[in-house]
């Protein structure tokens, strides 16, 4: 008969590590988890704003009140009040004299000028990309794009627009400008609720995924002019879109926003 073998302390305590850190959830899964919990208040407070407002869940002309938002959050009525008058600042929110705040209403002149923006500097960061993108910028830009591929028929459009805001973060700081990403970073927070409304529509769903696969071809090829190219017509595409249901379904008085010309 065989004596059985003790493992020494040191063996023993390599073994538990073994088995804590194969149980233990990936770091990037930690930090998901307690990054909410462990942002400030009034920081916690603007971003659950702010994805009600880019979803529709307050809706453009509603006026929200700090008391019902506040007991909605389960957040304190001054840290709301902090994350409304920076949402005031961006110009999701407006003050309107003797009626309280109101989530302000889209405009297709906004719309516009966004998207004439974006065309002159997505184009640039594109064409920096192709030239400047890093091995590990390329390989997430794949993981993006091959994670929303695999969600093609999923009808999560918060989480298609979440994907497509990180391809199009990613690709900023793929130009390896920084000056140029933080002004990027600041228009896609303010076009994310253009987003949203585009990509509740099924065909460009797809549309966006074909379109970004040829921006990340045209940078993996090194080809600064196609990527310039590939992003021109990923944002006129945008136009189209978010002008036809802007302007159709409001006319039809269909759609959930507030529409105003000008």
């Amino acid at each position: 008969m065989s004596a059985r073998r003790e493992k020494s302390p040191a063996a023993a305590t390599l073994a538990q590590g073994a088995r804590a850190r194969k149980a233990r959830p990936p770091a990037a899964v930690k930090r998901m988890r307690s990054a909410d919990l462990k942002a400030p208040l009034h920081a916690r407070a603007y971003e659950s704003i702010k994805a009600k407002i880019i979803s529709l869940g307050f809706r453009p002309g509603e006026y929200l009140n700090e008391a019902q938002v506040s007991k909605l959050l389960k957040i304190g009525r001054t840290p709301v009040h902090q994350a409304l008058n920076r949402l005031m600042l961006e110009g999701m929110v407006e003050v309107i004299p003797r009626k309280g705040i109101i989530v302000k209403a889209v405009s297709l002149n906004d719309v516009l000028e966004m998207i004439d923006v974006r065309i002159i500097n997505e184009t640039c960061c594109a064409r920096l990309a192709a030239s400047r993108a890093q091995e590990h910028d390329i390989a997430e830009l794949t993981r993006i794009l091959d994670e929303s591929e695999k969600q093609a028929s999923a009808s999560d459009t918060n989480r298609q627009m979440l994907l497509d805001r990180e391809f199009h973060s990613v690709l900023s700081r793929a130009a390896g400008n920084v000056v140029l990403a933080d002004l990027m970073r600041t228009l896609h927070d303010r076009s994310l609720r253009f987003w949203f409304i585009s990509l509740r529509d099924p065909a460009h769903h797809v549309a966006v995924k074909q379109e970004h696969r040829a921006i990340l071809d045209a940078i993996r090829s090194r080809d600064p002019e196609a990527a310039s190219e590939a992003v021109r017509r990923h944002i006129e595409s945008f136009r189209t879109n978010i002008m036809a249901h802007i302007l159709g379904n409001s006319l039809a008085s269909r759609d959930p926003l507030s529409f105003h010309p000008a």
